[in-house]
């Protein structure tokens, strides 16, 4: 073998050490990531999970509203990002507890019962104005001693919460998608999706709940969104017994 015919099998040898070991590496790094993004979401290969769908109010007969399916869309999209299966039911079909699988509940409580009994549960500190008829307050969120008014279709409100009931490790946890209105449900679930990685950082997989603001929704859909606090706190502890001394309109 001459020393041309050496420095070609050698380079071809040397090309082929280097794209397995950069196969390898990319492979590493992406089943990490994929690790992490399972064990936020509580979404283990294989494991199953639940997505609770709400009613549409202004519907005479059940049915849901079409930003909420645009929503459970978006979930779904992350739920088989993890290799993970769903089962999709209505809010007024479950009848059981919470922890054995991963739950994604979308809807406010005066759609949503499902939701009504988590915020009851877990989120103390939240009340939420379903009063049907038009005012102010109309949907209004109380957190803490902070009210939060909507400017319909300018300004909303939404609530993105990862809850788990317990500290053992197996306890699966409950996403909640609280909005003031539907397309601020889809917001939150697209906030969710776009942001895993960033939230995981930020809070591992401990509790959270996230006070969010959709801006101009009549314009911009539920694309444009602000983190306006983290709540956890206030929204998990009970209320404070005077009546609220600060409110504010979406602006």
């Amino acid at each position: 073998m001459n020393d041309d015919v050496r420095n070609i099998a050698l380079g071809v040898i040397a090309a082929g050490i280097s794209a397995a070991l950069g196969w390898l590496a990319r492979t590493y790094l992406w089943k990490r990531k994929l690790r992490r993004k399972q064990a936020f979401l509580g979404l283990p290969e294989n494991s199953e999970s639940l997505l609770v769908v709400n009613r549409d109010p202004a519907a005479t007969e059940p049915a849901v509203h079409r930003f909420d399916v645009f929503a459970l869309l978006e979930l779904s999209a992350l739920i088989k990002d993890c290799g993970a299966h769903v089962q999709v039911v209505t809010q007024d079909a479950v009848h059981q507890g919470f922890g054995e699988r991963t739950e994604f509940c979308v809807g406010g409580p005066g759609s949503n019962r499902r939701m009504a009994a988590h915020m009851a549960a877990m989120l103390p500190g939240v009340r939420v104005n379903i009063d049907p008829e038009p005012g102010p307050d109309r949907g209004a969120f109380q957190i803490g001693s902070e009210r939060y008014r909507m400017d319909p279709g300018v300004s909303e409100y939404v609530l993105l919460a990862r809850l788990t009931a317990g500290e053992r490790r197996e306890v699966r946890p409950v996403f909640l998608f609280c909005g003031q209105r539907a397309i601020t449900n889809q917001a939150a679930t697209r906030y969710l999706a776009r942001h895993h990685e960033r939230l995981a950082r930020k809070h591992g997989n401990n509790a959270f709940v996230l006070l969010l603001k959709v801006v101009n929704s009549q314009a911009y859909g539920p694309d444009v969104v602000e983190l306006v606090a983290d709540v956890t706190r206030a929204a998990t502890s009970p209320l404070p017994a005077p009546a609220p001394r600060n409110s504010h309109r979406a602006s």
